[in-house]
This record gives C-alpha cells, structure tokens and sequence, in this order.
C-alpha cells in the first residue's frame, strides 16, 4: 500500500506538506477576510447547500473540494489490501471501542469540567440561551423544561437556557460524531495503512447510522436524539463513496489501459499535491462562512476550544497507546489513534442547526470543532510521523516517505 506514494522512501515530506501548518494558517485568515470583505460572496457559496427544514446537512462547494481531497487517496488504494485490513480484528476493535465506549463520555466529563465549572464565571452563571423548542414538545410559555423554561421570542415558543449547556450541548455532538472523511486525509499524511482507514472509515459509517441518535439522545438528556438521517447518509455519499467509486472504477481503467508503472509513476505523480491543494481550499470556504461567528465572538472561542482540544489530545493518546501495548504495526496504529481523535463537524454543524437553531451556543460550539480540527490534527500526524520506531517493524517503512 505505502509503496504506491510517489516519493522513494527517504526524500522526506512533499514541499505541500513540509509546509501545511503556514499554508493551514494563510487560507484560515484568507478565509476570515474574504468573509469580512466580500460578505456577499461568502452568502451565496454558503447558501448553494442541500437542506432539510432549516438546516442546511451538505454544503455543494464544499462537497467539491472534499471529492477532490478524497479522490486521489481513493484511487492509490489497491482493494486487495482494503480485504486483506477488514479481517485484522485488533485493530477494527480498538478504533470501535475508543469511537464508541469511550470518546462520547470523556467529551461529556471533560466539557462539563471546563465549560459547566472552570470557565462558568467568565462565560456568566445567569447568561442564557435561546434554542429551538425540542421536536414533538409543546409546552406552555413560562413552564420549566430541564434546566430552562419555554418563552415566547417574536410569536414564537423557545426554549431558554443557560448559555453553557448550550455550548456543551455542542461538544456533545462533536463527540458522538468520529470521523468519516478527513480522517482519510490524516492518515495519508501520517503514512498510515490506507486500506485499514477505508475499512475503519465504512465501519464508523455504519456504527453512526445505528448510535449516533441513542448516544447522543442520552448524553444531552432531552430524549432521544433525533438521528439526522438525511446529512449522515449525504456525507457519507458525498465525501466517502463517491470518491471510493471514482477512485475504483478509474485506477482499474487506466491500469487496464496504460499499465501500472505508468499509472504508478505518471497518473500518481500528478494527483500528488491534489489532495493538500483541496484541503486548503476547503479551509477557505470553511472560513468565509463561518469566519464573523469567529471574530464577533473571540473569547468564547477560546472557552470552547479549551475542552475540545484537550478531548482531542486524550483521545488520540489513549488509542494511540493502546495500539502500542496491543503490538500493532505503526501503519494501523496511527489511523485507528486518529479516527478517534478527529469529528465528523460536517454531521454535528447540522444536526445542531436541526435540533437547537442556527444561532445557538450549540451551534456556534460545533463551528469551533472546524477551527481547531485541522491544526490540532496536523500537530497528530507529526507527533505520530515522529514516534513511527515506537512500533514493531517500523523501520522497514522508509521513516518519513513522502
């Protein structure tokens, strides 16, 4: 699998991603100034989405830059490996058991330290929330619901309450939502087993699809969650299989036409820098949406970010670790520590504009998942580019192989 990378071992990172921290940081400011500068233009990308009611589960532009960050890691992927890592229980194991028994949890426990109690006097112990009343309940205004009450906002019934539940409500869908499409990113960058993440990556689909609504209902304590069926099942379409088909159904093609050393030393070579070119400019777009909720709100940004970055760090740890006891290769080790580390924000920014409202706490929480994601992630891969002789038979890899 490794050996299809382009680069000979021992060259060292592409000039793309020697540098990908500068450029992650020049296209999140580009992103934040074409938002503040040309606010229009940043509308209507924003607006060219597949809804469901209000909430708006598959950004169209950004659905294309993330086909063509997937695309070329779909197509090296030769499927004999992607069998032969479905049956590696080990690994498959410890990603299910970190994603599932206990990355809900320690997001729950670790944002309600900081946001229910570390940070709740700057965040304001009286400041409250407006959100969405919660489907199917119709209640009378004035009567308590949890720990709000219901009230009438311009005509309409809302649900009041503390402004820091709101925000860990937001963590709370960061949590139960692993990754299903950047991680793929991640590991290519990390030289991971791209057949293990693919596996992993259509495992966590379907384990989503069954306990993202339960999880996630029983976490935020108002019932059951209800599943947004619509925005998993179009990510997964959109940012996973498409690429998967393309990449399949094209790599066979120009095998069958032009060889495999053609195709391994030309087609690949060219596809090279696609990958990181998309991510960037998935990080523009990402931040000319989002980039006015981020200025106008500078130090909750940092409240939010604080638990989620420590989440993050536990998270890839403990899997990152565990993989280390249970004698994993690296190439497994480092996707399954990072599959858990890393949030599906794409399904958790829709699924708290459905459930609670476009300007909630919780909403503007899930927004602070896509600011640190990246660059959190990335420092991920060199830690785990940097640790590679921490695991058996890493050696023979070729250390930092672009």
């Amino acid at each position: 699998m490794n050996g299809e990378r382009p680069a000979p071992a021992g060259k060292g990172l592409g000039f793309f991603e020697r540098w990908l921290t500068l450029w992650v940081g020049i296209c999140i400011a580009a992103g934040i100034i074409l938002g503040k500068v040309a606010p229009g233009v940043a509308a209507a990308l924003d607006g060219m989405a597949v809804y469901v009611g209000d909430a708006p589960v598959l950004s169209l532009p950004i659905a294309v830059c993330l086909f063509f960050m997937m695309y070329p890691i779909m197509v090296k992927i030769d499927f004999a490996e992607v069998l032969k890592a479905g049956r590696s229980v080990k690994p498959v194991g410890l990603t299910l058991f970190v994603n599932w028994a206990v990355k809900p949890f320690t997001m729950y426990a670790i944002s309600l330290l900081f946001l229910g109690t570390a940070f709740i006097a700057v965040i304001g112990p009286d400041a409250v929330d407006l959100v969405k009343m919660p489907l199917g309940l119709d209640l009378p205004a004035g009567a308590p619901h949890g720990d709000g009450a219901v009230v009438v906002v311009n005509g309409a019934k809302m649900l009041e309450v503390p402004l820091w539940r709101s925000y860990l409500a937001g963590c709370i869908l960061l949590g139960v939502a692993p990754c299903t499409a950047m991680v793929l990113v991640w590991g290519y960058l990390a030289r991971g087993n791209d057949g293990h993440t693919l596996v992993m990556v259509a495992i966590n689909s379907l384990t989503m699809l069954l306990l993202y609504g339960p999880l996630g209902g029983f976490l935020l304590g108002v019932g059951r969650l209800p599943v947004p069926w619509q925005a998993l099942l179009l990510s997964i379409g959109i940012y996973v299989a498409l690429p998967l088909a393309a990449g399949f159904v094209s790599r066979k093609a120009i095998i069958a036409a032009k060889g495999e050393e053609w195709f391994k030393e030309k087609f690949l070579h060219v596809l090279t820098p696609i990958t990181i070119v998309a991510l960037l400019a998935t990080l523009v777009l990402l931040f000319s949406f989002k980039g006015e909720v981020i200025l106008g709100n500078p130090l909750t940004i940092l409240w939010i970010a604080v638990p989620l970055f420590i989440q993050t760090n536990a998270i890839f740890w403990l899997g990152y670790v565990l993989a280390r006891v249970m004698k994993l290769p690296y190439e497994d080790a480092a996707p399954s520590a990072m599959i858990g580390a890393s949030n599906h924000f794409e399904v958790a920014i829709a699924t708290s504009v459905m459930l609670f409202g476009l300007n909630s706490g919780a909403s503007l929480a899930t927004v602070v998942g896509v600011l640190i994601e990246v660059p959190v992630m990335l420092m991920l891969v060199k830690i785990c580019m940097a640790t590679r002789n921490w695991f058996p038979g890493a050696a023979s890899h070729g250390g930092g192989s672009a």
